[in-house]
């Protein structure tokens, strides 16, 4: 009798330690997913008609409409994460959010700063991500909105942010 509750508990203190060391490595896992910001946010009024907005109306990503342009780089010792706009599946997803509405999978582009040629964002590389404002939204003076960066693994970059009174060509926000 002694000898199966002995075993009964030796199985459970494994069982238990296996579990245990499963959920440290999946936390480990989804923390070297994250993303940051490198520098600051830039927004530019790129049709120079004084308001940050999608004048034209068509798809997002037109030479007329004003963008949120800003650097992104992996954690340290974060694991490489595909920033591709043209992929499907398994990239990054820009969501964009302001007072009137919340616009999923954004239209973004990407360019490579530092970087060995593919769209795979690893330790030490750094990529400029702009971010074209959906179609209809427009960021008004002193009005706070947000851009989610949802990579497929890891944790959401959220990047917070203030427009100024006045609007100005080109805003560096801090």
């Amino acid at each position: 009798m002694a000898s199966v509750f002995a075993f009964v508990v030796l199985s459970t203190g494994l069982f238990s330690a296996e579990r245990g060391k499963e959920t440290v490595f999946a936390g480990l896992e989804k923390a070297r997913g994250n993303l940051e910001v490198r520098g600051a946010l830039t927004v530019q009024d790129v049709d120079g008609d004084g308001d940050i907005d999608d004048v034209d109306g068509l798809d997002a990503g037109t030479n007329s409409d004003d963008v949120v342009v800003f650097n992104l780089s992996t954690s340290a010792g974060g694991a490489p994460v595909l920033v591709d706009p043209a992929a499907t599946s398994n990239s990054v997803i820009v969501n964009f959010i302001d007072a009137a509405a919340r616009v999923a999978d954004a239209t973004y582009a990407v360019n490579e700063i530092q970087g060995d040629g593919d769209n795979l964002l690893e330790n030490g590389e750094l990529f400029e991500i702009t971010a074209y404002l959906p179609t209809g939204a427009s960021l008004a003076a002193n009005e706070i909105f947000t851009l989610e960066v949802v990579p497929p693994q890891g944790g959401t970059l959220l990047i917070n942010r203030t427009m100024p009174a006045e609007i100005d060509p080109i805003m560096d926000l801090h």
